[in-house]
Order: structure tokens, then sequence, then C-alpha cells
């Protein structure tokens, strides 16, 4: 009974939910009103809501209930607490293969096909191994760390004495389940960032620019700006591989920019200039300017984060790719006038459409006139992580 009750109440929430929020947000916000639910139910209640997401667009003709049952066959390796919902041929065929469930289930709905969950094939940069892609999203993915300079060896004692299992997916990199409270164990943004694996492969284009300056006889980096800052991950890490760099941020909203104060602020990021700007508007006034470098992770569609935020792909539409792109060379427009001769632009999204991606790199390239010296699809799905679309560009003249 209490688990045909946690199922009742997670159609309830799906059918209350228009997507106009996070789903964490709204889920936290339910919770706050229904407060009969304890700890535990919330997070079974929670997980049922975002299996229910992860079927994307499919099976849009059947009820919230059917939907529902069909996604947690899809989204778990077995039935665990669920069985009583299906019957002997259903549990006869729960695989711990997810490629064995979804050929089940294409079975039994005859319509049904892998693309209907993404039917955005056609949008997608070429790179992208689509059917891969959309198979993450039934798989939650991990969460990821970042060890700071220095603090290699404290990490990986504090996380073996807790017995907490890990990967290690290269030195300073470390794969943890989501259900571990990292807070609890380690000083985080001190010590280790919390940050995704291929948000942490941005070291590898920052790494090439002290290649390419190098190659060029040129001075290190003195300067960057981080023109679309957000929570100021990739600020953090750019003072982690540039040191002593002049740091500059920005964002257009208040409340960003606070939290990213008291986060640089437990990261020991103490030189630096923070300031609300709106890119979308040419008359900018900015500090400190011109720039060595510039940091531009533009606002996107969010498409390859979609495992991690599956309520983002249900509510999707298609102009929206279009939307975006026009957002992104008008930013690009206006950030790249305070990049210096020979500095560097480090275009980044967590998109997987092309029209975000090559075509705006494209438009830096041929409008705007700066140097290609790299870009890359930085996929993730097959890591349990976000699939991100990085290019490094210089401006020679």
């Amino acid at each position: 009974m209490r688990f045909q009750s946690y199922f009742n109440t997670a159609i309830k929430i799906i059918q209350l939910y228009d997507g106009l929020i996070p789903l964490q947000h709204f889920l936290k916000q339910y919770f706050s009103q229904h407060k009969k639910h304890g700890s535990k139910d919330r997070k079974y209640i929670t997980h049922l809501c975002y299996n229910f997401f992860r079927l994307g667009k499919s099976f849009e003709d059947i009820n919230a209930e059917e939907k529902l049952k069909l996604a947690i066959f899809l989204c778990n390796d077995n039935s665990g607490e669920w069985g009583f919902l299906y019957d002997d041929e259903w549990q006869s065929n729960w695989d711990n293969l997810l490629t064995k469930r979804l050929q089940f289930v294409e079975k039994k709905y005859s319509l049904f096909a892998l693309s209907d969950v993404f039917p955005f094939a056609d949008e997608v940069t070429e790179s992208l191994d689509t059917p891969a892609f959309i198979q993450s999203f039934f798989i939650q993915p991990d969460v990821f760390i970042r060890i700071r300079p220095g603090y290699d060896k404290q990490i990986i004692s504090k996380l073996q004495e807790k017995n907490v299992p890990f990967n290690l997916v290269h030195e300073n990199c470390i794969a943890l389940s989501p259900s571990v409270n990292i807070n609890s164990i380690i000083k985080v943004d001190e010590e280790a960032v919390i940050q995704d694996y291929s948000s942490q492969r941005m070291k590898e284009f920052l790494n090439l620019i002290e290649t390419e300056n190098r190659k060029s006889n040129m001075v290190p980096l003195t300067s960057a700006w981080d023109c679309c800052a957000g929570s100021g991950g990739k600020s953090i890490l750019a003072y982690d591989v540039f040191k002593e760099i002049n740091l500059t941020v920005s964002d257009k909203r208040a409340s960003i920019l606070q939290n990213l104060n008291q986060r640089f602020a437990k990261a020991g990021v103490k030189s630096y200039k923070s300031f609300l700007a709106d890119l979308t508007n040419s008359k900018l006034h900015i500090p400190n300017y011109p720039f060595a470098l510039i940091i531009c992770d533009a606002p996107c569609s969010g498409s390859g984060t979609w495992s991690r935020t599956p309520e983002q792909l249900f509510f999707f539409q298609h102009e929206k790719i279009e939307a975006y792109t026009l957002l992104q060379q008008n930013i690009v427009s206006n950030a790249i006038p305070f990049l210096k001769t020979n500095g560097y632009f480090l275009y980044i999204t967590c998109s997987v459409f092309k029209q975000e991606n090559e075509t705006v790199a494209a438009f830096i390239e041929n409008h705007l006139h700066l140097e290609l010296i790299k870009m890359e699809l930085l996929k993730g799905y097959d890591q349990k992580a976000d699939t991100m679309f990085a290019a490094l560009f210089r401006k020679t003249t």
C-alpha cells in the first residue's frame, strides 16, 4: 500500500507540473506544502517523477499511469519494490540490460520507436551517436567532482575513510553516485568543485591556449572575462589553470552573482571584478577590457543535460532552437569587441544541436573574423555525464 501511495502521489505531481520552473524546485515546493511525506517518501516519489519525464516525447497518447509504469520498467534494472504493478510477462522480460527492455517495449507497442523519445535527430551535431544519446536519458547521471590543485591525496583519503564508492575518471576527476552527500565529506569549492565531467574537460581548451602561446612566444594570459559566468565553475577552473590570472565575471542575474561571490570566497578567489551585464545589449560598459581570454558559456537549449533534467526534454519545442541560435549570435557579437588582439575566445554550450554549435562557430569565424583553433562535441553520454560543445578562437587582427 505504501508504494502504491508513492505511485499515486507521483501521478498527481506529474499532472500538476507545467514545466515553468525546474522539476527539482517544483518538487521542493510541493513537499514543503505536504509535510506528511518523510525523507524516504520524498526520495521514492522524486525518483518516479524523474522516471516519467525520461520518456521524453514518446507515448503521448497513453494515460499517465500507463506511461509511468513504462518509465519504471525502462529506467530501472530490476522491478524492486514496483513488481506489484506488473504481470508475469513484464516481470519475465525485466532484463538488467536496457537494450533488452527496449526490445520488449518495442514489441508490445508496435508504434513505439526510440526516436519518439527525442524527435530532433535531424538537428543534432553530426558526430553525435544519436541512439546512444537517447538511451542515456533512461539512466540517471553520476555526480562529478574536480579535485583542486594540491588536494588529491586528501580527497581520496576522505572518500575511502567514509567507505564511499567512487570512480577515478582521471587524476583530478571523480565520479560519484547522486545519493552521496558530498558536502558532508569534503570542503566543496575549497578542496574540490562539483562540476560535470564534460565541463571539466574545458581544461583541455585552456591548456591549449598555453600551448598556442608558447608556440608564438607570447606572454602567459593575465586577464580573463567569464561573460556568462553563472555559478562560476569555469571561472574557478580558469583560476586553477592560469594561477594568478586577473578575473572579471558577469551575469545578468543579481542573485547568481551573489551566489558566485560566496562561492569564490570558499574557493579562495580574491582578485576579481564582478558586475551585472545583459549581453543582448550592444551598449555595454565593461571594466578592465580588453581581455586576453573571454569565456562565453552561452545560454542554450541545455539538450546535452537532458538526462539530468529530463523535464526540459518533455516540454521542449522545436522553434526554441532557432531562438537560442539568434540569442547566441547576439551575445558573441557583443562580447568579442572586448577581446584584445591575439586574445582567445572560448565559446561553450551544453547543447547537441548543430545550429547552437557549429552554426554559431561558423558565424564567429566568418562574420566576426576570429581564427578557429579547435572545436569539439564533448560526449558525456557514455560516461553518465553531460554532453557539451566547445570552440576555441583567436583574434589575430
